[in-house]
């Protein structure tokens, strides 16, 4: 099929995975509510067009941490991104390197860091959750800072896992899951062959390292469900704030008075995010719940945005809230599902298209002109 938007990669990979996989990057939880409304609420947001400003000059960079961003987006950490495309973690971050910006690595991914890191110049970022099991925390963190990652990720809005019954339909988990995997496998060859036959291994690389055996996808959602711990509190990110010396980040921040409680933990940076409609479904979309953080805390911490956005006009659209960067989840998943490197390159290409337009015919001359001056239709 011909790509000519952002939006066109997810008939793409919907078509090229099977579909256990497609509706685990696809889907959220409960009714998907919040889900929707991520996307819906975002793209309700109208801009400002203003005209005759002299936009000859554009300026998409900006600086976060002390690094050079060409745009101000970052790729989201994903769990088993190496299952949509060949050791995909590694192609991602190829494309995020060439095109300038940072490659985010989930704890759950299927390359380990070992593999990602020198495969690219640029320096990496992780993501960590907060576990029951403190050793392995303090072991890929210990890898991590030996690997040269600069900034850590920590996400914290998920003490449980959320209800995604789409992954109980789609095979994913559930009766005779294994089996219906390998099904629907065999009606996608061109899958089949380029990841489930020379992709392997298929393991959660970072745990596989730390446990000294292979942890398989069937041991996935097992060993979450194990691992999470509904008892964390800020207390328990003090030993992680003193081992880590460089920035780090809080991700799955909704509410003013978290982001505050952020700040004063020293935070440098925090996600706005309710984990793309993926845990309590019903909650505030990212767009909605920006604003008022961002009247709280901007200028003290840096502050990210991710969910819903799926366009360039959206990442303008984030940054008018108040957005210091976005984070990119599913929409590069469904270009890397369906193009490898290659397709993340195309889909960063169209998000620079259409941020230069709408920054045009906004009289933005970079990012950092852009305001809620550049909107209308404010989330209320």
């Amino acid at each position: 099929m011909i790509i000519s938007a952002p939006t066109d990669f997810r008939a793409a990979a919907k078509k090229r995975l099977p579909p256990f996989l497609f509706h685990y990057i696809d889907g959220g939880s409960y009714r998907e509510d919040t889900l929707r409304r991520n996307v819906d609420d975002l793209a309700d947001i109208g801009l400002k067009q203003r005209v005759l400003n002299n936009m000859s000059e554009l300026d998409l960079s900006t600086e976060i941490f002390g690094e050079k961003l060409d745009l101000p987006i970052a790729l989201a950490p994903v769990g088993l991104t190496g299952m949509y495309a060949n050791r995909g973690e590694v192609q991602a971050a190829k494309a995020a390197e060439k095109k300038g910006i940072p490659f985010i690595m989930s704890t759950v991914s299927v390359c380990p860091i070992e593999e990602v890191t020198p495969a690219i110049e640029r320096p990496m970022w992780f993501q960590l959750y907060v576990l029951k099991d403190r050793e392995f925390m303090k072991n890929v963190l210990q890898r991590a800072k030996a690997a040269g990652v600069t900034t850590l990720v920590f996400t914290v809005d998920m003490p449980v896992p959320g209800a995604r019954y789409r992954d109980m339909h789609s095979g994913m988990s559930g009766p005779f899951a294994a089996s219906r995997r390998i099904l629907q496998a065999m009606t996608h060859p061109h899958w089949a062959f380029d990841v489930g036959l020379f992709g392997k291994p298929h393991d959660l690389g970072n745990i596989s390292a730390y446990r000294g055996e292979p942890t398989k996808l069937e041991d996935y959602i097992g060993w979450l469900g194990n691992n999470f711990d509904p008892s964390i509190c800020w207390k328990d990110l003090e030993w992680i704030r003193e081992f880590w010396d460089g920035p780090m980040v809080i991700k799955g921040i909704l509410d003013v008075e978290d982001a505050k409680a952020a700040v004063k933990f020293g935070a440098d940076g925090i996600v706005v995010s309710n984990h793309g409609g993926r845990q309590l479904d019903g909650v505030l979309s990212s767009a909605r719940a920006l604003p008022a953080i961002a009247d709280a805390v901007k200028g003290e911490t840096k502050i990210f945005v991710d969910s819903g956005i799926r366009s360039g006009l959206d990442v303008v659209r984030m940054l008018a809230l108040g957005a210091d960067c976005t984070l990119l989840g599913r929409s590069y998943i469904y270009a890397l599902a369906a193009q490898g490197q290659k397709g993340v390159e195309q889909l960063l290409d169209l998000y620079d298209k259409e941020m230069r337009v709408a920054m045009t015919l906004t009289g933005a001359h970079s990012i950092h002109d852009l305001s809620t001056e550049s909107l209308v239709n404010l989330p209320s």
